[in-house]
């Protein structure tokens, strides 16, 4: 089996266990915070075995489990969040994901979004297409509970509209999905959080770089990776001289 198709296969499984959960939430009594942690847990569980047992020989980075410097020396590394959006999982949201990515020398080479809650999974191989957008202005897709400063003028500089929308997956794929046009990111994430969607992403032909237009690189010591630009190409030359010409104050530092 190949890489793409296994990232796809597992991603899909791990949804499937997770719609699976949450829909035996009531059931089960679980409240927000103990539906959130069973959900990590029994997808990073079900990730990691699959992972051990087709590709032994890899390295794993994963948010729920306990990081090893091994996966700093290994030619191929797994990446993977078991939940991104959890708040949006335990809220029966649809704009959830689970990241299943491989990287070899810092660039991810395969892998997988799926979006259980849509009945897709996404993959870098066959890579989607991107849907065309009709809408009248560029659509930036930004968080649900707290815009972040950049979004807010890069908005205004671009006559944008904002598209409030959950996880960092759910964000990057509503590009593909023709919901959204640009998704800056300033103020903090990890390399889980982004690097099976840029995976996809740059499969699919969109531009995917930090907010300074350089390089996102994968599997490094510090996995904290705080900023991020995805959008389609024909919007990179506008937003990363917008982001080039801020104000102070126009990003999140937190």
């Amino acid at each position: 089996m190949k890489d793409a198709e296994l990232a796809g296969r597992i991603a899909r499984e791990a949804g499937d266990l997770l719609l699976q959960i949450r829909a035996d939430a009531q059931r089960d009594g679980l409240d927000g915070a103990e539906l959130k942690a069973k959900g990590d847990h029994d997808s990073n569980v079900l990730i990691m075995q699959r992972l051990h047992e087709e590709r032994p020989d890899d390295a794993i980075l994963s948010e729920e489990s306990k990081d090893s410097a091994a996966r700093l020396t290994a030619k191929r590394v797994w990446i993977v969040d078991p939940v991104d959006g959890t708040r949006e999982y335990s809220e029966g949201r649809s704009d959830w994901a689970v990241h299943v990515a491989l990287v070899s020398a810092g660039v991810p080479i395969a892998g997988a979004v799926a979006l259980p809650s849509l009945g897709k999974v996404l993959l870098t191989k066959p890579a989607p297409s991107i849907v065309p957008s009709s809408a009248p202005k560029p659509r930036l897709v930004v968080s649900r509970s707290r815009p972040p400063k950049l979004a807010e003028y890069l908005a205004s500089v671009l006559d944008a509209d904002l598209v409030p929308m959950g996880s960092a997956g759910a964000k990057t794929m509503s590009i593909i999905l023709g919901e959204s046009d640009i998704y800056a990111h300033s103020g903090g994430q990890y390399e889980w959080d982004s690097c099976a969607p840029v995976a996809v992403a740059s499969a699919a032909g969109l531009h995917c770089s930090r907010l300074d237009g350089s390089d996102l690189v994968y599997n490094n010591a510090d996995p904290y990776l705080p900023d991020l630009l995805v959008c389609k190409p024909e919007w990179s030359v506008r937003v990363l001289a917008a982001i080039a010409g801020a104000p102070l104050g126009s990003f999140d530092t937190a």
